[in-house]
């Protein structure tokens, strides 16, 4: 979710998913490092192996061969298929997001910014 509505620029939904994925495990550093734009370290397997795939997918449109048997691996076809659905539905909401311009709450500043 983080990566795909980073490489999106969805300020509402990183305002939202940053919060959540703290709260339900992932590191402040990863968080961090996605905001950041660069690759987060120290993460889990399973959070390095789901990092890679979605990054690899969102950036070249594909994954490579070591990148999917890597998820395949730690989640079985079936979640790699689920994978792809969450990286296919978070562009769609970030897309109706973005053109929608929906706003954060009052108060709240963006903390998104372009990559160079």
């Amino acid at each position: 979710m983080l990566v795909t509505v980073r490489h999106w620029i969805v300020h509402f939904e990183w305002y939202a998913h940053s919060r959540s994925s703290l709260a339900t495990g992932i590191s402040q550093a990863t968080i961090d490092a996605i905001k950041a734009g660069t690759r987060p370290t120290a993460m889990p397997p399973d959070e390095d192996a789901i990092y890679t795939f979605c990054n690899e997918l969102l950036a070249t449109k594909r994954v490579g061969d070591a990148t999917y048997q890597t998820v395949k691996d730690r989640l079985g076809e079936r979640g790699v298929v689920d994978l792809i659905g969450i990286v296919a539905y978070y562009q769609m909401a970030s897309m109706l997001l973005n053109v929608d311009r929906y706003p954060l709450p009052a108060g709240v500043k963006p903390e998104l910014t372009p990559f160079p």
